[in-house]
Order: structure tokens, then sequence, then C-alpha cells
């Protein structure tokens, strides 16, 4: 007689439940993005959390369509309270932490590691050469329970590719950036992933690029890779010019995920409206990364994340209402670190909110008087927003704006030659 389904995800949950962080993270995952529909059946229901805390333990990812990138001084607690509060299922990123920052502000952790718990999903990202280090900093980030963990191999910032010795850099030590890897993973129970660049100075071919892959996911538990799609240039590019000026190379990207299909790959560089998400990931990818323009535009490209990504229904969200929500968090943060931070620092990541609509320049220019003199987010907003027209604040978010939808149309056409692997082995 064959097993009931419910002895199965009986039987599947209990094995599966007995990491306490296997079974939350599944559970959360499940609930956000699983529809209504699908959970009303509790065996429906926990079959689904069984399947994905096997996904999980196996080191991949799931549900990673939409992501905003780690970027240095931006995604900060304040922008990606701002990104939560708009989107509630694209996935969100730290910036980019030194191990040695966590390490020696051991005393202090809250300060660049604490987040509000509506920000999951949400991951950490890593920086750094020093392996003691870097074991010590995925412990002490433990306590702070973020969905995954990201190694950094793709800031091309002379502070970090430079005289920090890690970055970008470590894409031309592939042995060393397993070994990392594998100790950071030794140290959490979350996923590792990995950001990298498709090359770095002459080192930029394809089968350069999947030798990296193919050493790193070989001798490491990394199973998600997030490729910027062009390669960085050590010597002199600045770290924006470093962004634009190296061309995009998106077939090299879709060459991976013919090459490499047990892994996972999420897309990055060059994607600016939702338009191109989809495109991106109609093409294959597994996720998409979306950076500037998520930051620059957050309520045209967020706005849109969970309806035209996710599938969510349509909600009626305004602006003034995200607003009220921000001040609140606002003014319960500022000046929690004695001098910061101030309101420059928590209105920082609206400066972009009104992107391209009536009022906004005025907005800015009262925005940079009210900093002198305002000492309270509500005070900030009572002086400023003014300038926004009702029909703006009060609005929900318009249809998408247009972009190169057809972007990725022809990719398949431009792929590199398929990898094959070098005769020695990775070890």
């Amino acid at each position: 007689m064959l097993p009931s389904s419910k002895s199965i995800y009986r039987g599947l949950f209990s094995a599966f439940a007995q990491k306490e962080e296997s079974l939350s993270i599944a559970v959360m995952v499940a609930n956000y993005y699983f529809p209504p529909l699908f959970r009303w059946s509790s065996c429906v229901y926990q079959l689904s959390v069984c399947a994905i805390m096997i996904y999980y333990q196996s080191g991949f990812i799931v549900c990673l369509d939409f992501s905003v990138a780690p970027m240095m001084d931006w995604t900060d607690n304040h922008y990606r309270t701002l990104a939560r509060l708009i989107s509630k299922h694209a996935w969100l990123y730290t910036e980019m932490l030194a191990a040695e920052t966590i390490v020696y502000q051991k005393g202090n952790l809250d300060r660049f590691l604490a987040y509000s718990p509506d920000q999951h999903p949400i991951v950490l990202q890593i920086g750094g050469s020093n392996l003691e280090n870097l074991a010590k900093a995925t412990e002490l980030a433990n306590a702070y329970r973020y969905d995954e963990i990201n190694f950094n191999c793709g800031c091309p910032s002379p502070r970090v590719a430079g005289r920090g010795c890690f970055g970008v850099r470590l894409m031309l030590d592939p042995k060393f950036v397993a070994e990392a890897i594998s100790l950071i993973a030794a140290n959490t129970n979350v996923p590792i992933g990995v950001k990298c660049r498709i090359g770095v100075d002459d080192h930029d071919s394809y089968n350069e690029l999947c030798d990296f892959i193919y050493k790193v996911s070989s001798l490491s538990p990394a199973k998600h890779f997030i490729i910027h799609s062009r390669k960085a240039l050590l010597k002199g590019l600045s770290p924006a010019e470093n962004r634009s000026i190296p061309p995009l190379k998106y077939e090299y990207f879709y060459g991976l995920l013919r090459d490499f299909p047990d892994l996972t790959f999420t897309i990055n560089g060059g994607i600016t409206s939702i338009d191109e998400v989809n495109g991106a990931l109609k093409a294959g990818a597994h996720g998409v990364m979306v950076g500037r323009a998520a930051y620059n535009n957050p309520w045209h490209i967020l706005g849109h994340v969970d309806t035209a990504i996710y599938g969510a229904p349509s909600s009626d969200l305004t602006r003034r209402q995200v607003l009220e929500k921000y001040q609140v968090y606002g003014d319960s943060v500022l000046r929690q670190y004695g001098l910061g931070p101030t309101v420059r620092d928590i209105v920082k990541p609206l400066l972009g909110f009104f992107h391209s609509e009536p009022g906004n320049g005025l907005w800015k220019r009262k925005a940079d008087s009210a900093f002198q003199t305002c000492t309270t987010i509500k005070s900030f907003f009572e002086e400023t927003l003014v300038a926004i027209p009702d029909s703006v604040l009060d609005s929900p978010v318009a249809e998408p704006q247009f972009g190169r939808g057809d972007l990725f149309a022809n990719i398949q056409s431009l792929l590199p030659p398929p990898y094959r692997t070098r005769e020695e082995d990775a070890i």
C-alpha cells in the first residue's frame, strides 16, 4: 500500500525541519512567493515548505527573480527600509561590508548589521581577503539572521581592489575564492553566493570566466553567481567609469546558463527598466539584479516589481502612504548613534522619489534649505512636500515605463562557443 500524501509530507517536514533556520527561511519564502490560493491546503503548503528546504539546504536560492544590487554608500538601512515599503518581494542587499569592519566593530555591530525584520529577504555582502577575519565576521553576522551571504569578487574601487587586495582582483585567484567561500560556509547555515564581473583587465575571454566559475563551484559550496556583464579595468578607470566604459557582454552570461546548468545565475549591469528585467527572465536568466536605476527612480522601478515580475495583485499604494511610514521610521532612528544618522542621511534615499514628476526640482531646492534647519523628518516633510502636487502624492504607481524589451531577443545567436574544461583538474 502506498503511503498517503499526509504521511509523506509529515516525514519530509520532520526530516528537514530539524534546522530552525532552514525552516524559518522556507516558511518565509513560501509566505512571500506562493499566492494565497496555493496555501489553501495545509498539505500542499507544507509540501511546498519542505521542497524549499531541500533547495535551501542544498545551497540553492529560490525565487531570485528580482534583486537590488549592493551599492556602497547607497543601499544602507535607510534605502532598504524605503525599498521594502514599495516592494514586498524584491531581494535586498546590504552595502558591501569589509570583514575587518565587522570584526573590529564587534561591540557596535547593530550600527552595521541590524535591520528591520520587514526587510527579509535580505542578503549580507561581505568583502575581504583575510581568511581568519572572513570566518570571524561570518560568525558574528549569524545573530542577525540574513537569508544569504554574498562574497564580493566584483568591486573595482581602488580602495578595495587596490590597497584592499580584494573585490574584483580576487577573480584572478579562483582557488582562494573557493577557500574563502568554504570557510564562510563552515561558519554559517545560510547559502553563500558570489558576485563577480565577466573578467579583469586582459583576463577577459569567455573561457577564463568559465574557468573561474568552474573552479569556484567545484571547490566550494557556492551555487549562486551574480554576473555583472562587464569586465573591470583595474588601472585607468574610476569605479563610475568601470560601470559604463567596458562594453556589456550579455552573451557571456547566457553562455554560463548553457554551460553550467546545475548552477544559479543572476544577471546584472545595464538593466534599467521592468521591460528589460522581464526580457532577461524570458531569455532564461534565473534572476535579475538592478542597481542605480532602482536607487535613482525607486517609485517607478520598485513600484512594479511585485505585480509585473512576481504576479502579485495591483495595489493602491501611494507615495504619501510610503512617506508617512518612512517618517515614522526616520524619526525613530534619527541620531540613534550619537551624531548620526542625520536628517540628510535619512532623506538621501528619497532624492529620486519624485523622479520626472511635477514639482521635483522645487522639492529638491526646498530640501537643500531644509537640511540646514529641520531637526526631524516630520518637520522636513512639512517644509518641503508643499512643492509636490497632491495628484503626485496620492496617485498609485503609473504604468511601467517602456524600456528595451527586446534587449535579449536575439541573445541565443550571439553565444560564445561552449566551454570545455581545461585538462588539468580544478584542484
